[in-house]
């Protein structure tokens, strides 16, 4: 019988013994070279992919000048910030600042409801303690509302001139004293809508009044917390109504007076206007403005005002429990 002819490359392959054996070693080299490529591109995409920046924390050996306020790793609010996130955040710096200053309290001196609300009336453009040094003077000479109310206003200016603003404060003080004596029987009352018709008196007296003499709830807003709440981001607001209308809706209404000291502490003593000591801040990391003040932490213990800082607070007669925790009586008038 004649033989089939083959072609060259079946004889090739029946005379070697391989057959289709190239085809498959082509197959598992280009499976091999793919498999290379592909982990090589991973390894190039995790090399460009930006590392996440950890969060700016307040060093620990300025953290350690405020007690109670280690520095805590968290994530700092960027770019957009959910109102459940603004909630959280702004909570947990209230809880923070609670353990910075678990003394922390309404920084005039008072006996009564009257005394309050005269010494608040007086502090506006001044200092707690510039107030606190002059009114044990006008207490004395004239210690009920009946008493101011009848008084010399130019002898009530000369006790008051230290506080600056003296003759508009004597006319404030003396009016609000008639109001009482007239349409409340001498008595502070304990609504906002009746001290807000006190002459001097607006809603941040009014809530001074209410949360520190009658145990009502109210949020203070000075300089101090107007500045604080802005760097917080907690509001873009700029109107003190406002501003208390926005903070208030952050917290339950439980919260807010002792929020209002909180921060106008913080305020006073670490986060100053001009120049925040934000390396001795125990609460930075949660701070969207940390680094627009000092961040060396041995610069910014420098900073740090009152008790903390070695000074004494704004009080002559503090309550018990800031002295418990290292705080000083402040100097009375004249006593440099």
């Amino acid at each position: 019988m004649k033989k089939e002819p083959t072609t060259r490359a079946s004889g090739t392959a029946e005379a070697t013994g391989e057959t289709d054996a190239p085809v498959r070693k082509t197959a598992a080299k280009k499976a091999a070279a793919a498999k290379k490529a592909a982990g090589a591109k991973r390894t190039a995409a995790a090399k460009k992919a930006p590392v996440a920046k950890k969060p700016l924390v307040a060093p620990g050996k300025a953290a350690a000048a405020v007690k109670a306020a280690p520095a805590k790793t968290v994530a700092k609010p960027a770019g957009e910030e959910s109102r459940t996130a603004l909630v959280r955040r702004a909570r947990r710096i209230n809880r923070e600042l609670a353990e910075v200053f678990p003394y922390a309290h309404p920084e005039l001196d008072f006996e009564n409801p009257f005394q309050l609300v005269v010494a608040t009336v007086l502090s506006a453009q001044t200092t707690d303690l510039r107030v606190n040094q002059t009114t044990p003077a006008l207490f004395a000479k004239y210690p009920t509302p009946e008493d101011l109310a009848a008084a010399n206003p130019e002898e009530v200016e000369e006790i008051l001139r230290p506080t600056g603003f003296f003759r508009a404060k004597t006319k404030s003080v003396i009016g609000l004293s008639k109001v009482l004596a007239e349409d409340f029987g001498g008595e502070v009352p304990g609504r906002l809508e009746d001290l807000v018709r006190l002459p001097g008196v607006g809603r941040k007296t009014a809530f001074v009044v209410l949360g520190n003499a009658f145990g009502r709830p109210g949020i203070t807003v000075d300089t101090h917390f107007q500045r604080l709440v802005r760097r917080w981001r907690w509001t873009e607001e700029t109107d003190p109504d406002k501003i208390e209308a926005a903070v208030g809706a952050l917290f339950p209404k439980s919260d807010w007076t002792d929020l209002s000291h909180h921060v106008i502490w913080h305020g006073r003593r670490i986060c100053h206007a001009r120049k925040p000591a934000c390396g001795a801040c125990p609460i930075a990391p949660l701070c969207p403005a940390y680094g627009e003040g000092e961040t060396d932490p041995e610069k910014a213990k420098k900073l740090l005002k009152y008790e903390k800082g070695g000074l004494p607070g704004q009080r002559l007669k503090p309550p018990q429990a800031y002295l418990d925790a290292g705080g000083r009586p402040a100097p009375p008038l004249g006593a440099g």
